[in-house]
């Protein structure tokens, strides 16, 4: 299963550490206040600028027949590849991959080049986005990073992340999902310090309310990024590492 297919309203099962009743107390709470932002997921954008986005990078206009569910949405597909245009980065880092991973390493290939390392907590779903990619052409480093206990304030699961670029262009942050903690990308601040002086991270969904926690924390705990809040179905936080 890829992207190319239709998906769920939810994110796929996600197997890792038994989470304390706490946490999925905290999750179900949150769930039943982000519940709008959820059902606005469903849609994946406007067909004009999805086609318009594939002409774009020259990939045919049924590259991504389904978007929408837990997937990333026209919006923030269209904000990556302006992000590659603006930064020409010589490393890309993805959290969760998916549709997302073949329009960053569509948008390399036709601006210059650069390296793409996508992180998932799905081995088979790696495996089957890789050759997705490879269907088209596509390069990336595909690697599996399965969910372990990481106790943070963040949540007490966070990827087992290996062979991280030392140097960061540009970090997209699509995962992992908010079924496990509304709060748990707020621990991909454990790369922020490889990220390069003009360098940029992108965080999908981040107009839910418990991505805007998150936001308000990177904004108080990270003074040297400046952080910016785009609009959007779903929502696009841009931080960008002054120089």
């Amino acid at each position: 299963m890829t992207s190319r297919e239709k998906t769920s309203f939810l994110p796929l099962e996600t197997i890792g550490p038994d989470r304390p009743l706490s946490e999925k107390a905290l999750t179900i709470a949150w769930g039943a206040i982000q519940w709008p932002w959820l059902l606005r997921s469903l849609w994946g954008g406007k067909l004009a600028d999805k086609q318009a986005l594939l002409d774009k990078l020259g990939l045919p206009h049924d590259a991504l027949p389904h978007l929408g569910s837990w997937k990333a949405d026209t919006w923030f597909l269209w904000r990556m590849v302006e992000a590659i245009e603006k930064l020409r980065p010589r490393e890309v880092v993805e959290l969760g991959c998916g549709a997302s991973t073949l329009v960053l390493g569509k948008a390399l290939e036709i601006n210059g080049g650069g390296r793409l390392t996508s992180f998932d907590q799905h081995a088979d779903f790696v495996v089957s986005t890789g050759q997705w990619l490879e269907s088209h052409g596509v390069q990336a480093n595909m690697r599996h990073a399965p969910l372990v206990e990481d106790r943070s304030e963040w949540s007490h699961t966070w990827y087992e992340l290996g062979s991280v670029p030392r140097e960061i262009d540009l970090l997209v942050i699509d995962g992992p999902p908010w079924s496990l903690n509304p709060f748990i990308r707020g621990r991909a601040e454990l790369l922020f310090d490889r990220i390069v002086p003009g360098g940029m991270i992108l965080l999908d969904d981040a107009a839910r309310p418990g991505e805007r926690v998150v936001a308000q924390r990177w904004r108080r705990d990270w003074p040297d990024f400046r952080f910016t809040l785009l609009p959007g179905a779903k929502g696009t936080l841009v931080g960008e590492r002054l120089r």
